[in-house]
């Protein structure tokens, strides 16, 4: 199943879409990996959902991306008494302590100790998506005392957002920890970890999941963006997750900072997601707004390796139409003749390695001979992963004797995964390199395709070869 399209998209399971009906329906319209998210799915539930998920690889025929997304830690404040809510006044003083009693609209109970050790004077608390606004003038580890700025309407257990306080505590929680045990038993493919504050979180996800599904860092806290580097460098994708991070930030910082994210996620050939509330009004509407269509081709012109729809298809009236719109979008947006050249002026020199070097050449070849495939072998992926850097023209068909290494790959911005066994020598490697871009409709009899591998072949990271190889008939006759 061909896509028409560099770009991925991801799409959330819930009520709207949790059958294997919807799922066949929703990836024949574009979807290539599929979001569990893990805030509303239960452990014992999770290898039902994945292997309805698996199922749709043999209808298809072709590998399916599982994303499953977890929780993070709720920071909320405790109950109001009497309504269950208070009304806050701008320039008033409101506490925040450690006693478990109801309060009022002079204090409530934050039961998280972790939150008021690390309060600071001149810190500010966001209560309620943004709604109630507070400033901390004194701080002890019983209380903080605040003044409110944005004052409103307060109900019990709301959610508390921490701009400039980082928490001395993993972004795991015990909850986190046993879905990410049980999401790698499963099968996933990618894990995805919320509310990441630095590179030590990743690697917590890490010693979890050990080896068996790759980790993906929610970007949506100040904090991160500080050590956005670091963090990147101790994941294998991003994620630019706009909700929180539109909270925890002002909203006016926030696209300039996912242009910042999107493209030092790709010098560092990392994979990037764009999320949330890209098609929103698409819940209950069966068009988007003009603004939510410019909002996904930014995204696409910047090179973003996959955006993502979460209530849109999770939730909403119209999921179908969600990722049609979505995949139109995209199909427009990299026909323009502007889309080439933006990618073009962002691209970033290749690291000294031979695998970059050899993705660079192979990235310039294709251009130079204007062919339409790139063939990698690849059994980690990582082959795939550097010539998808380089942002080339050609599809990259990536050719793995492993499953779940085609799996992960379709995340990956222009890859085209395929499950083959592995070549026996370079002569092998060619001919069925060729066959296999004539069979998946990249190349026709006459036609010239880049063949990348390494030798010895199956060895991981040894990509060390690039060659020419021509589409002859029996190649065409093979396929």
């Amino acid at each position: 199943m061909k896509r028409e399209r560099r770009i991925k998209i991801i799409a959330t399971l819930g009520p709207a879409s949790a059958t294997v009906e919807m799922c066949e329906k929703l990836f024949a319209a574009g979807v290539d990996v599929f979001r569990i998210n893990m805030s509303h799915t239960q452990r014992e539930t999770l290898p039902e959902r994945v292997a309805m998920l698996r199922s749709l690889e043999t209808r298809f025929k072709r590998p399916v991306g599982i994303l499953a997304d977890l929780q993070g830690p709720k920071l909320r404040v405790g109950q109001f008494g009497g309504e269950g809510f208070v009304s806050l006044e701008n320039g008033a003083r409101f506490v925040l302590d450690s006693d478990p009693a109801p309060g009022d609209a002079r204090r409530v109970h934050l039961p998280h100790p972790e939150i008021l050790m690390a309060l600071e004077p001149g810190h500010s608390l966001i209560l309620d998506d943004g709604k109630i606004r507070l400033v901390v003038e004194t701080a002890s580890p019983e209380q903080a005392v605040t003044k409110v700025t944005v004052g409103g309407k307060l109900s019990s257990r709301k959610g508390v957002s921490l701009p400039d306080t980082t928490i001395p505590v993993s972004a795991m929680t015990d909850k986190d920890r046993s879905d990410a045990e049980a999401a790698a038993e499963a099968g996933v493919d990618w894990i995805a970890l919320s509310f990441v504050q630095r590179p030590e979180d990743m690697a917590d996800l890490r010693k979890i999941v050990r080896g068996r599904a790759l980790a993906l860092a929610k970007i949506e806290k100040p904090q991160a963006v500080i050590r956005l580097e670091e963090i990147i460098d101790a994941s294998d994708a991003i994620m630019v997750a706009r909700g929180d991070l539109g909270v925890e930030m002002p909203i006016e910082k926030v696209p300039g900072t996912q242009k910042r994210i999107t493209r030092m996620a790709r010098r560092k050939g990392k994979p990037v997601v764009i999320a949330t509330q890209m098609l929103e009004s698409m819940i209950t509407a069966p068009v988007p707004t003009r603004a939510e269509v410019s909002d996904v081709a930014t995204a696409v012109f910047e090179g973003a390796d996959a955006v993502m729809l979460s209530a849109e298809s999770a939730a909403g009236e119209y999921p179908i139409e969600a990722v049609t719109m979505m995949n139109r979008i995209a199909e427009e947006v990299e026909s323009e003749l502007v889309y080439r050249s933006i990618l073009e002026a962002q691209r970033a020199e290749p690291e000294a390695t031979g695998a970059d070097a050899i993705a660079k050449a192979a990235h310039e070849i294709a251009d130079a001979l204007k062919l339409r495939a790139i063939a990698a072998w690849t059994s980690s992926g990582s082959t795939a992963f550097r010539i998808a850097r380089e942002r080339p023209n050609a599809t990259v068909i990536a050719l793995t004797p492993n499953r779940s290494t085609a799996r992960q790959l379709t995340l990956v911005w222009g890859v085209h995964a395929v499950v083959t066994k592995d070549a026996s020598d370079i002569d092998d490697m060619a001919a069925r390199a060729c066959k296999f871009a004539v069979r998946e409709k990249f190349a026709e009899l006459g036609d010239r395709i880049i063949v990348v591998a390494g030798v010895p072949f199956g060895t991981p990271g040894a990509t060390n070869m690039v060659r020419i190889a021509f589409v002859q008939k029996e190649h065409v006759e093979q396929a």
